[in-house]
């Protein structure tokens, strides 16, 4: 499995998201510091038709983490990409990582 380097983990945002853009692809990356660690996930909301999910507030539903996204306030699961409120709809996700303060993610 190829990992990317993306980035320190102090260019991150406790328990909030930013943006990078990796092989032209904005990636939505959120650190949760409680678990160490980062969720990788599309940036682009399908609803709103925006790349503006890591401006999303991050909340939980049983346990499971998401992100709604600032727009129309549909939530996204973090680890999967499922949509709460559209089960045909899903991000593309990524897995990722923390290795020695480096976020690395798998090759897109």
């Amino acid at each position: 499995m190829n990992w990317l380097d993306i980035c320190d983990v102090s260019d991150l945002v406790e328990d909030s998201g930013v943006c990078a853009l990796i092989d032209e692809k904005q990636v939505a990356l959120f650190y949760i510091p409680a678990e160490t660690k980062v969720y990788a996930l599309s940036q682009y909301d399908p609803f709103g038709q925006a790349n503006i999910l890591s401006r999303g507030l991050i909340g939980s539903k049983e346990g499971r983490l998401y992100v709604a996204s600032p727009l129309y306030k549909q939530r996204f699961y973090l680890e999967t990409g499922e949509c709460l409120e559209d089960e045909k709809v899903s991000l593309p996700t990524w897995k990722a990582q923390l290795v020695d303060n480096r976020v690395m993610i798998q090759a897109l």
